[in-house]
């Protein structure tokens, strides 16, 4: 395995070196993603528990005031008004209702709040995974920038290395200025080549600051971990584990339960509502409510009630219409998801694998280029052979380190992709 040792600039011995672990704690840590997915499972939860709260009595009070212009009163003539009531009128009242039976809708209503929580649970598990596959992609483009940066510098130093050798036999007269030139060109394009190197490394370092939510421009150093690891992952595999994992199919076949339950919901409105109901009151003349000449201060009762709306020109049926056509729209979208999930399993490891080709074909042009290189460069020292072979054999050399390290970095890369489309979430 060919490595490239590579400090990046800037950075002190002393610095802090992330790791990937490290890396993916502190961004799930500091996303904002995460905590505004927290505060939707927050909410869905306290909407279960307010559908919850629907099995529950209801406890009401009232407390009234009613002035009559004259008091009630009777007379039957010729005797005189025999007076029935007072002109002030004060009474408190409270009521407890508790629902015996609405048709299914209230354990109905509370099956979609329960079902609501675990959707969003599971929206919260998909932008983790979300979030972790960003972080190992930024975390490896950091790795892949450094590796080319490390290329250019040891490009630069062998073209300055044969314009200095072109340089001392241009001195002696042994080749024209012409080849001189050349070399100082070639090394001039190695400046700039570095240069923008040099730039790739800082952008792909600000990229994992802002996914972090450290400051753009803190200096980041990183563990170097992009080395070739075989996987034996087939790709049935990893389709049945994305079946299981994806929180994206999670979600989905929740909410294809949801809506099953919301038409239970709307069928509840064919039933007739029960409810037991205990009321007690205290009435007076004065806002103490401490009783009239004509009542007691208070009394009680309890009954039961029973309601039915059982005609409103099919507003039910319709609803109940309705709520089957998003069910059955539920079940298409889930059935969509997983035909999407599986190609995009197929397609992450389709280019895994293609990946782990390049690695194996680039590391072994490295060793055919380094050869290469080193026989022109003889040969130039010999002068039987020329600059431009020697700088076309430089840039073959370059151009083969640098495969190698966008072929490691990006079956890295591919691999996280893949374990993201399998919906294997990170563990510590």
């Amino acid at each position: 395995m060919l490595v490239f040792l590579i400090m990046a600039p800037g950075v002190s011995a002393a610095e802090k070196v992330f790791t990937l672990d490290e890396s993916i704690e502190t961004a799930l840590k500091q996303s904002v993603l995460i905590r505004a997915a927290q505060e939707g499972v927050l909410g869905a939860e306290a909407q279960k528990k307010e559908a919850f709260t629907g099995f529950l009595p209801k406890l009401s009070t009232s407390y009234s005031y009613t002035w009559l212009n004259k008091a009630p009163y009777m007379q039957i003539p010729p005797t005189p008004k025999i007076t029935l009531g007072t002109q002030d009128n004060y009474s408190w009242a409270v009521e407890a209702k508790q629902p015996l039976f609405a048709g299914g809708g209230i354990a109905a209503s509370y099956e979609v709040g329960k079902i609501g929580f675990e959707i969003s649970q599971m929206e919260k598990d998909a932008v983790t995974q979300d979030i972790v596959q960003e972080v190992k992609v930024a975390y490896f483009n950091i790795l892949k920038a450094e590796k080319l940066l490390g290329v250019a510098r040891q490009s630069l130093e062998q073209l300055q290395g044969h314009r200095n050798v072109a340089q001392n036999f241009f001195d002696v007269g042994l080749i024209p200025r012409n080849d001189l030139l050349q070399s100082e060109v070639q090394v001039a394009n190695g400046e700039q080549s570095l240069i923008r190197a040099e730039n790739g490394v800082a952008l792909t370092k600000a990229k994992f600051n802002t996914i972090l939510r450290r400051n753009i421009n803190d200096p980041v150093q990183v563990e170097d971990i992009l080395a070739y690891r075989p996987s034996d992952l087939k790709v049935e595999d990893c389709i049945k584990a994305s079946m299981e994992n994806r929180p994206e199919i999670k979600s989905q076949t929740l909410k294809v339960d949801q809506a099953k339950s919301l038409v239970k919901v709307a069928k509840s409105d064919f039933f007739p509502t029960l409810s037991a109901v205990g009321h007690y009151e205290r009435v007076g003349d004065t806002p103490g409510v401490a009783g009239t000449p004509f009542k007691d201060s208070e009394n009680w009762y309890v009954m039961g009630v029973a309601s039915w709306t059982f005609w409103e020109w099919g507003k039910t049926k319709y609803r109940v219409d309705a709520s089957r056509s998003r069910e059955n729209q539920s079940i298409d979208l889930l059935n969509n998801t997983r035909d999407q999930v599986a190609l995009d399993v197929k397609n992450a490891y389709l280019v895994m694998r293609e990946s782990e080709k390049q690695v194996m074909v680039t590391k072994k042009t490295i060793e055919q280029a380094q050869e290469n290189f080193r026989i022109n460069e003889e040969r130039y020292r010999e002068q039987v052979a020329t600059s431009t072979d020697v700088l076309d054999a430089q840039t073959l050399l370059t151009r083969a380190k640098s495969d190698y390290a966008n072929a490691l970095s990006e079956y890295n890369i591919s691999h996280a992709r893949l374990e993201r489309s399998m919906g294997v979430i990170y563990a510590k």
